[in-house]
């Protein structure tokens, strides 16, 4: 699988999602940041993201570093970086 498919399904599956996606096989990182994710837990976010890639993950998706944010904490992650 390559990066922009993951990156197609997330969207597809978290339409207001933005998302960058490294690597490239069945291991990845993914940056996902949706409004979606407001007023949720991490897990429930995780949850979300799962849920859009389906039964992939496992299969095709191997390992996912994934990181969730709402586009407020992105905001706030991108000045400490």
């Amino acid at each position: 699988m390559q990066g922009s498919e993951l990156e197609a399904l997330i969207r597809a599956g978290i339409p207001d999602a933005e998302v960058i996606v490294k690597g490239e096989g069945d291991h990845f990182e993914a940056i996902v940041i949706s409004e979606q994710f407001a007023g949720r837990s991490m897990v429930q976010q995780h949850q979300l993201v799962y849920g859009a890639l389906g039964d992939r993950f496992g299969g095709e998706i191997h390992a996912l570093a994934l990181h969730t944010y709402t586009p407020e904490d992105w905001a706030g992650q991108r000045r400490i970086q």
